[in-house]
């Protein structure tokens, strides 16, 4: 489906449905059904996903993450954004500690793990070699979040993981007039042209995690800042 299409798309559900068929970028295609396939020895008795993988949320959520885009034995395998990884182990454990999550853990799909008021989606939705996108093929997945800024109205704060995400979604709001975009830091927050507050975060990777660049009272700073923002409904 060309990006002109995509905008065509009325609701979450069926942009959800549409981004599990794309086949638009033929070497993640390649890539992740080949991890699925190969697999790794610790998941050799697990049927991997293989596909994009679909955003994960509530459609009405007023707290939207925005990620790189899935592992190649997370998300990739589980087919559910930030799952059965390092780096969803942080993530969903501070939405718990939060009020935006259920529970603490995500594993699979069948983990019984909700959402509550937040949206989880990513620049790209397959994962890429080395976690390191080429340019075109982040221009090929750029449709589906732009359709996801649209669709996700009452979206009050954004959280974006990592500089890509943040220059991704930087360059969106701004596509018509563009002011000179902030230099990325952990922390940095700017009120948007739209109403919204964007939130830079370093992303959980097990790189930054386990160097101590990114540190755990550094990342619940972020999800303080988005609850102060995120009102709980009554």
């Amino acid at each position: 489906m060309n990006s002109k299409n995509v905008q065509l798309i009325q609701s979450v559900p069926i942009l959800q449905e549409t981004i599990c068929q794309c086949r638009r970028c033929p070497r993640l295609v390649k890539w992740r059904e080949k991890i699925a396939s190969t697999k790794v020895a610790r998941f050799q008795d697990y049927e991997y996903w293989g596909k994009p993988v679909p955003s994960f949320g509530k459609v009405g959520a007023q707290l939207l993450i925005v990620g790189l885009a899935p592992a190649a034995h997370g998300g990739n395998r589980t087919g559910r954004m930030f799952t059965g990884d390092r780096s969803g182990d942080w993530l969903y454990r501070s939405l718990y500690a939060h009020g935006f999550a259920n529970q603490p853990v995500a594993t699979d799909r069948g983990d019984g793990l909700e959402l509550i008021d937040c949206y989880v989606t990513a620049v790209l939705h397959c994962a890429p070699p080395q976690n390191k996108p080429l340019p075109q093929e982040i221009i090929n997945c750029r449709p589906y979040l732009i359709r996801e800024l649209q669709l996700l109205r009452q979206a009050q704060a954004i959280i974006a993981l990592g500089k890509l995400a943040f220059d991704q979604v930087w360059s969106l709001i701004h596509v018509d007039s563009p002011p000179r975009r902030p230099n990325f830091r952990h922390g940095l927050e700017i009120q948007l042209a739209t109403g919204k507050t964007l939130i830079a975060s370093f992303h959980p990777s097990q790189q930054n995690t386990f160097t101590g660049k990114l540190t755990a009272p550094m990342f619940d700073s972020i999800f303080d800042r988005a609850r102060q923002l995120v009102q709980p409904h009554p």
